[in-house]
């Protein structure tokens, strides 16, 4: 397990704020923020934070943007031997953006991106349901998301005092 200091947080937030923030943008607000690091240190930084699997820099895509603005979450109720076939077949449809096998009432979870309600419910009733071992499904339209994982930022009570990382270089 990667042990994260409140620096290595301050960088991460950095970055989730723009993924192209440059190294020397980065040490210039953390010394802002009574930090102090040097451009050098912070690319040390985030490379090891990439190495070790804490971050990964990415586009993240806006569905809205493209005309996609109904989000829909989908439960599905498979048969117990068939969760995992189900699930790696969901990964076929470029709609859903999230797919999680569950345990409780449901099986498998899974966001669902369209135009409108008809393609969801077109998608959901003639594309989902009749996917072999498809037991039922439950569907919920969500209106409103007020943070989305890529929004999660690493608690300040995961860190540690120092990592053993370099501040100055």
């Amino acid at each position: 397990m990667y042990k994260i200091d409140k620096t290595d947080r301050e960088i991460v937030n950095l970055l989730m704020e723009d993924g192209r923030m440059s190294c020397a943008e980065i040490a210039r607000r953390i010394g802002e923020a009574g930090g102090q690091i040097s451009e050098r240190a912070v690319r040390y930084r985030i490379e090891r934070l990439q190495q070790e699997g804490v971050i990964r820099v990415s586009a993240v895509v806006n569905p809205k943007s493209l005309g996609m603005a109904v989000v829909a979450d989908v439960w599905v109720e498979v048969e117990a031997d068939a969760i995992n076939e189900v699930a790696q077949k969901m990964l076929d449809y470029d709609c859903i953006s999230y797919i999680a096998c569950s345990i409780g009432e449901t099986d498998i979870s899974v966001q669902v991106y369209a135009h409108d309600t008809a393609e969801v419910y077109h998608f959901v009733t003639e594309v989902l349901r009749k996917i072999p071992a498809v037991r039922k499904t439950t569907t919920s339209i969500v209106p409103i998301v007020l943070k989305d994982v890529y929004q999660w930022r690493i608690p300040a009570s995961s860190c540690v005092e120092g990592s053993g990382a370099p501040t100055q270089a």
